[in-house]
């Protein structure tokens, strides 16, 4: 029976629940991660997920982060932030969970704003700290995915006219290469498996007129599998679908479906 997990940016989930709820009513995935999800924890819509089936660890502030997985089965252990004692620790960015022999790692990278803007040196240092968690805890044996929103368009297929995003903080060639050398630990892109060529995003800028009927847009979002794992996915693929409905996030659903 396959078994589906996707990813998805809400861009404040108070303000997507109407989209969530409607997705979920049609793709029925066994854990959702959320990102940026803009809501402190007290404030979070527990009881709207679990009137869905679903249960759900989170980790928010009322700022431009914040991190949730829902799931239909509850997760043996729950870790939120870094384990490495460097501060901030980044709770609201950064969520694990087991079920079972299957590791997620839910993940909303800093966007960076500016190449010369501190945030893109904070971004750099989230992305080394990863690397080094996934050395501290895991093995590419395990059956683990990284996912979520990276704010890294990996390859010139992921971006609009990539000739004219060269010093963008989510298509610079550093960023991009940092990007390869944490994924080198041990980790597959599950869409570019099963799609090794398709021209297709999961972010369309709100600024940019058209932009989704023009499908001027990133693929920002991943689901990231380590070798045992990718090797039991059957698909990978993108909704562009709920980026049209009323009042949607700028992002759309990213699910990964396996065999295990």
């Amino acid at each position: 029976m396959p078994f589906s997990v996707a990813t998805f940016n809400a861009n404040s989930v108070r303000s997507r629940l109407h989209i969530i709820e409607r997705w979920l009513k049609d793709s029925h995935v066994d854990i959702l991660c959320l990102q940026e999800t803009k809501v402190s924890d007290e404030d979070f819509p527990k009881e709207v997920f679990e009137g869905w089936g679903y249960h759900v660890v989170y980790k928010g502030d009322k700022g431009y982060s914040g991190v949730a997985t829902a799931s239909l089965l509850s997760p043996d252990e729950v870790w939120i932030g870094f384990d490495d004692g460097e501060k901030p620790d980044d709770g609201a960015r950064l969520l694990r969970t087991r079920f079972g022999g299957l590791h997620v790692i839910n993940t909303y990278v800093p966007q960076g704003k500016a190449i010369d803007h501190p945030d893109y040196a904070y971004k750099f240092r989230f992305f080394k700290r990863l690397r080094a968690l996934f050395e501290r805890n895991y093995t590419a044996d395990d059956f683990v995915l990284w996912v979520g929103d990276m704010n890294v368009a990996p390859t010139e297929i992921d971006v609009t006219h990539p000739e004219t995003k060269k010093k963008h903080v989510c298509f610079h060639e550093d960023i991009r290469k940092l990007f390869e050398e944490v994924k080198s630990w041990g980790f597959i892109d599950l869409f570019r498996k099963h799609h090794p060529d398709e021209v297709e995003f999961s972010f369309w800028d709100y600024r940019v007129k058209d932009a989704l009927e023009h499908n001027i847009g990133w693929r920002v979002d991943h689901i990231l599998a380590t070798p045992p794992l990718a090797a039991r996915s059957i698909d990978c693929f993108i909704d562009r679908r709920p980026r049209s409905w009323d009042r949607p996030s700028d992002h759309t659903f990213m699910t990964a479906l396996f065999e295990l």
